[in-house]
C-alpha cells in the first residue's frame, strides 16, 4: 500500500433520506469508502441549505464530509459506486496535499492543531520577559531634551 493518499469527499445528499435515518446514511456512505478499499478517518455533516439550482427535482441538500485514504486506483471504484446510489446527488473527491493532513483531520474532528512546534510558537512572538515589543501604554511618550 505504498501509493495511500488522503482523500475528502463533499457529498450533496438527499435532505429527505438523510433526514429519515442520518446513522443509516451515514454509515452507507463509509461502507462505500471501505468496499473500495479505503479507510474512514473523520466524517461529519457539514450543514443542509437550499441548492443554488434544481439537482434532479431537489431544491435542498444535504452537505456531508468524509475523510478517507486510499490507494489512488480505487478512486474510479468509490465514483461509480456513488454514481449508483439513490441518496448522493452530487460528489466531489479531492486529494490533500501531505502538509495539510493532519490540520484539517483535527478541525474536522472538532479539535485545535497545534503545529509540528506546538505552543512554543506562540511563546517566542514576544521578547524574554514575556511582553510583547512595540506594545503600547497608557503613558504619553516623553523625548528626553
Amino acid at each position: 500500500m505504498a501509493n495511500v493518499k488522503t482523500y475528502e469527499t463533499l457529498f450533496i445528499l438527499d435532505s429527505n433520506h438523510y433526514a429519515r435515518d442520518p446513522g443509516g446514511v451515514s454509515k452507507q456512505l463509509e461502507e462505500l469508502v471501505a468496499a473500495a478499499g479505503g479507510e474512514v478517518l473523520v466524517s461529519r455533516m457539514w450543514m443542509e441549505q437550499k441548492l443554488a439550482y434544481p439537482i434532479d427535482k431537489h431544491q435542498k441538500g444535504t452537505y456531508y464530509l468524509i475523510y478517507f485514504s486510499m490507494e489512488g486506483p480505487n478512486l474510479p471504484t468509490l465514483a461509480r459506486s456513488l454514481t449508483l446510489n439513490d441518496t448522493v446527488i452530487r460528489e466531489l473527491t479531492i486529494r490533500l496535499d501531505p502538509r495539510l493532513v493532519e490540520p484539517i483531520l483535527a478541525n474536522a474532528r472538532g479539535e485545535h492543531f497545534a503545529g509540528p512546534h506546538g505552543e512554543e510558537a506562540a511563546e517566542q512572538e514576544g521578547d524574554s520577559d514575556g511582553e510583547n515589543v512595540g506594545e503600547s501604554s497608557d503613558e504619553p511618550a516623553v523625548a528626553d531634551a
